[in-house]
């Protein structure tokens, strides 16, 4: 495989040393903590205590406060004064407009991509699209898994607009847990959508491609939303505040928070941060 083919799909980034500065430290919290979200071991609306995170991460106080309020600023979680925070929850009506905006810059980030697509691009795609085929083959599901998640990343980069690919990188981490969720059992389907859009860009196509883009991002939210059946007898559920002010009676700090985090997710968390950071 040829160096630009190795960069199709990147490596993952290497974990600084904790001899490094303590802003590197809470960007290692942002990034397992991002990762707990996006992989479901957060769910939407739980409230994260500092003090559990800390012990879990096996660090101070200081590094997880300033995390969550780095993610705060990318809408991934919610800090509601004199309660805490709380993984962002979105309702119907929020959920609906990220995908009307999402849909929108996805279909003009695959029109320009169609447009400015390099020549070491589209060797790369068309190995991407080879790969994809072999993995569909092979009922690869964790390879399609990655291939779906470098398409997003590739649209944003070969359309060579940078206010345009910030704008979906914060769209795609207020939404990506929504496409996560259905992705588990759409990948066939959402790799199918994603190769119909790369060939519309190998071929120029940028009307094409920017209405397979749109019809992509719609069709993901839509299955999203049919998967939450709700509880007829539930009622409404309740909001991120309305949870966090209903009275529950005595309760200690720990009885506040969620169960504890999974061992999978706390030995994946350690081995991030380290067990004796500071």
């Amino acid at each position: 495989m040829s160096d630009e083919h190795r960069k199709a799909v990147p490596s993952p980034r290497p974990v600084p040393s904790l001899g490094q500065a303590h802003s590197s430290l809470r960007e290692m919290i942002m990034d397992a903590l991002r990762q707990g979200i996006l992989s479901g071991d957060f769910k939407p609306g739980e409230r994260l205590v500092e003090d559990r995170l800390a012990a879990d991460f096996g660090v101070s106080r200081n590094p997880v406060r300033e995390a969550i309020r780095a993610l705060e600023t990318e809408g991934m979680i919610e800090v509601i004064p004199r309660k805490g925070a709380f993984v962002a929850a979105l309702s119907e009506e929020e959920l609906a407009e990220l995908v009307e905006v999402r849909a929108a810059i996805e279909a003009l980030s695959a029109k320009l991509a169609a447009r400015r697509l390099s020549e070491a691009q589209r060797t790369a795609v068309l190995e991407i699209l080879d790969r994809g085929e072999r993995a569909i083959a092979a009922k690869d599901e964790g390879e399609l898994r990655a291939l779906n998640d470098w398409f997003h990343g590739f649209l944003a980069d070969a359309g060579r607009n940078r206010f345009l690919a910030e704008f979906m990188r914060i769209l795609r981490h207020r939404t990506h847990w929504m496409y996560v969720s259905s992705m588990s059992w759409r990948t066939k389907e959402a790799w199918r959508e994603h190769a119909g859009i790369l060939r519309a860009i190998i071929d120029g196509d940028g009307e094409l491609a920017s209405v397979l883009a749109n019809r992509h991002v719609v069709t993901a939210g839509s299955a999203f939303q049919q998967s939450r059946v709700p509880d007829p007898d539930a009622g409404a559920p309740l909001t991120i505040k309305e949870k966090a002010g209903k009275k529950t009676g005595k309760t200690t700090t720990a009885d506040q928070s969620s169960e504890p985090r999974p061992r999978r997710f706390r030995a994946s968390i350690r081995s991030k941060v380290g067990a004796d950071a500071p």
